[in-house]
């Protein structure tokens, strides 16, 4: 990636996949990439708010990827009574999505803001830093292991510390002696008094609820307002989980969401665990939402820019794969996204309809930038726009074409002849300022 304008915006969003997994934290992810990657970032081109924006992003990512998912998909198996195993299946595909998303953003940057390539000196080459460092992933992979082996979530988590804690000793400058180790045990106790306390109470609004009947009572009120309609029910669903997410962190508002909303969308035949997945999501939205944006402010702590400004800038990266999770709840065979399939449909469906799901995050991302490799009129972004509704919500124009899949498709031809256009036009800009 070195002598390219893309290069830092990728470096960002790879690194926040990679980090992010592990981390299983926002805002943790966005503090520790940003304060090695503004400097370059900033050398790139980017500005203030731009920069925190994509950084608070990528971190956002932390909490949606496997094998952590910001410790909710502990939560989720459990609410399920489902394997720990099959929630981190089921997040793997709308996870790679939602960087998918964020580097289509970046790439239309690299072209809309004009930046600048960075060769920034490095001490170490990748294989080095693995070759060094890699031993820090056994603790992480043994969780995954052990669980495979039949421990708990608590007892798999415990000894994964204490793997982690040995394996520090390989090295002398990684070696968590006692007074590094007391400060590490301190940290961590730290944070999760805070997690603790707030599923505490989450818990006690969650059984208030329960046992009073409000949970079915609410959902009946949403299924009426919608009017049974599957489409509105996810979109008020969604709302509320959004809404009850900008006062409280991302797990509180996915336990209370779980037992208020989820009962709507699986009354109307959405299956469990989709609906479950569909909560989980827009209650993450919430932490790019103010007031407790934290990731955003986090950011814009780092660049010194508005975090306000910051935190819509987050939005607009985010937002484009913020919109898979409808497919696996209105469409059919959505729920491929989550390596699952309907009885009477094969596994081939899963590869197309992620394809679909890919194909709407790029004509979406297109549409919201208004850039290509020039920039777009508005007729060409209301029909990149509704290409991307095409791909990601076929339901929506199934009736007039067809069926779903021609609705796919016809999106697909829509955005890769817009792409073939574009790209053909602006061969020819540069063709005539060469003459």
């Amino acid at each position: 990636m070195k002598g390219q304008p893309n290069a830092a915006g990728r470096a960002v969003v790879l690194s926040s996949f990679l980090l992010g997994g592990p981390s299983g934290s926002g805002v943790a992810t966005t503090v520790t990439i940003g304060t090695v990657a503004w400097p370059i970032m900033k050398e790139a081109g980017y500005g203030k708010s731009a920069a925190g924006g994509l950084l608070a992003a990528g971190g956002l990512g932390a909490i949606l990827s496997p094998p952590v998912l910001g410790a909710a998909a502990f939560l989720i198996a459990e609410y399920l009574k489902m394997s720990y195993l099959d929630i981190v299946r089921m997040a793997l595909i709308p996870t790679c999505l939602y960087y998918f998303g964020l580097l289509v953003m970046t790439e239309i940057d690299s072209r809309k803001y004009g930046l600048r390539a960075v060769d920034p000196a490095v001490d170490m080459t990748m294989g080095q830093l693995l070759t060094r460092y890699g031993f820090h992933f056994t603790s992480l992979i043994s969780v995954v292991v052990l669980m495979v082996w039949g421990f708990s979530a608590t007892y798999a988590v415990f000894w994964s510390i204490l793997l982690a804690i040995l394996v520090s000793y390989l090295r002398s400058d990684t070696a968590l002696w006692p007074g590094r180790l007391f400060r590490a045990l301190a940290d961590g106790s730290i944070q999760a008094l805070g997690v603790a306390a707030t599923c505490a109470c989450a818990g006690i609004i969650v059984g208030v609820i329960t046992k009073t009947g409000l949970a079915l009572k609410f959902s009946s009120i949403v299924i009426d307002l919608a009017g049974g309609s599957v489409f509105w029910t996810a979109m008020y669903t969604a709302l509320i989980v959004w809404v009850v997410g900008l006062a409280v962190p991302v797990t509180a508002s996915y336990i209370m969401c779980a037992v208020i909303a989820a009962p709507a969308l699986i009354k109307l035949g959405i299956p469990d665990y989709a609906a479950h997945m569909f909560i989980f999501y827009y209650a993450v939205l919430s932490e790019v939402s103010p007031p407790t944006a934290l990731a955003p402010f986090a950011a814009a702590t780092l660049t010194r820019a508005d975090p306000y400004i910051t935190t819509l800038q987050s939005w607009k990266y985010a937002l484009p794969a913020f919109l898979v999770p409808f497919i696996f709840v209105l469409d059919p065979i959505g729920i491929g996204l989550l390596l699952e399939v309907p009885k009477n449909m094969s596994w081939a469906w899963v590869p197309w309809v992620t394809l679909g799901a890919a194909g709407g995050i790029l004509a979406l991302a297109i549409a919201a930038q208004g850039h290509l490799w020039r920039p777009l009129g508005l007729g060409t972004r209301i029909v990149v726009a509704l290409a991307g509704i095409a791909l990601t919500f076929p339901e929506v124009i199934d009736d007039w074409v067809g069926g779903l899949v021609v609705a796919r498709l016809i999106g697909l031809i829509v955005l890769a002849g817009v792409i073939a256009y574009e790209y053909a036009g602006s061969r020819r800009g540069e063709a005539a300022i060469r003459r």
